[in-house]
């Protein structure tokens, strides 16, 4: 697996999931649980993992979405 993002925007995250899906590319929120940790101020950043081998695919499809400017580096 391999991080695609690293954002505190839950809208954006929750955009960029379902447009996964919908292209069946299998993906993993870390971090979204750590808001126990920080006392919900929105401090730590969730993570999105992506399945390493359809990572040009993902890059692909969000690039083309509109979404490229929030992609980490390849």
């Amino acid at each position: 697996m391999r991080e695609l993002i690293r954002t505190n925007d839950l809208v954006l995250l929750s955009a960029i999931t379902a447009l996964l899906d919908s292209a069946g590319i299998g993906h993993l929120v870390l971090d979204q649980h750590m808001s126990v940790m920080e006392g919900s101020i929105g401090l730590l950043p969730r993570r999105l993992l992506i399945e390493s081998e359809r990572e040009q695919e993902a890059r692909a499809l969000l690039d083309e979405a509109g979404f490229g400017a929030a992609l980490g580096d390849a």
